[in-house]
């Protein structure tokens, strides 16, 4: 894969241009870039995203508590646009306490009690809670890629399960082919050992990572063809869900023309 950013302070990064569409194009590089936590980026790093890669926007899609234990961030010195939207109830997700260190944990899921954890099924009906609980930070941050004047960076904090499912959503509207949407996710799997390894001793992910294994954080291809199946069965794709939100044609034209050009 050539998509991958190469940078010092984050392992996860690949900008999604250059994937074919249904319709015989491809998506527009610089446009939309997928990362993990962006709190170790150094000034090149920094320099680079803004002056090579030509990123605009941050959609951080992490939870308050995960904010305020990391800290703001290099990017927040700089004059772009930040945008935060959680994807997770904080203290009414499913399996949640109200304890900030409970928030915590179920950023990256972890539910001692239920014997699916780690499998496509578990994940898949934890990325579709997304959409059930948090429809306005999902529609939302669809919407700011639509918007960005240049390009987006989305991001949580491992790069692969909150971010994946706002960039497959993006993609599949832009008529990207499911196959490649769900080889895009997987991918992620390539460098697991390192995403993990940046936030396994870091507040608050620690209590959700020490002791369990790789493979249970690992993405499989089989959880993103449960989901646009789910999305297709359900709501019509992507799409649908977002006219559902409340989207006309001419919002989800300027989507794919913002990934298209």
């Amino acid at each position: 894969m050539t998509r991958w950013i190469e940078l010092d302070g984050v392992v996860n990064m690949r900008d999604l241009g250059g994937l074919p569409t249904l319709h015989g194009g491809r998506t527009r590089e610089g446009r939309l870039v997928r990362s993990d936590n962006l709190q170790d980026l150094t000034p090149q790093d920094v320099a680079r995203l803004v002056d090579e890669v030509g990123v605009t926007d941050i959609i951080d899609l992490r939870t308050d508590v995960e904010r305020d234990l990391t800290g703001p961030g290099p990017l927040t010195e700089t004059s772009l646009a930040h945008h935060h939207l959680s994807f997770i109830d904080e203290g009414r997700h499913p399996g949640a306490a109200p304890s900030d260190a409970d928030t915590g944990r179920d950023a990256l899921v972890l539910s001692h009690g239920d014997p699916d954890r780690g499998t496509p099924g578990f994940w898949t009906r934890h990325y579709l809670g997304y959409l059930h609980q948090r429809p306005d930070s999902v529609s939302g941050a669809l919407g700011i890629i639509a918007g960005s004047r240049g390009g987006a960076v989305v991001h949580c904090a491992a790069g692969k399960d909150r971010t994946g499912t706002v960039t497959a959503m993006a993609l599949s509207v832009a008529g990207v082919p499911d196959e490649e949407i769900i080889a895009d996710y997987a991918a992620s799997g390539e460098r697991i050992r390192q995403i993990i390894d940046r936030l396994i001793d870091v507040e608050p992910y620690k209590w959700g990572l020490q002791g369990r294994s790789l493979d249970e954080q690992t993405p499989r291809p089989e959880t993103m063809e449960m989901i646009l199946r789910t999305l297709e069965d359900e709501h019509g794709g992507a799409t649908g869900w977002l006219r559902q939100q409340g989207w006309d044609e001419d919002r989800l034209d300027l989507l794919r023309a913002r990934l298209l050009g």
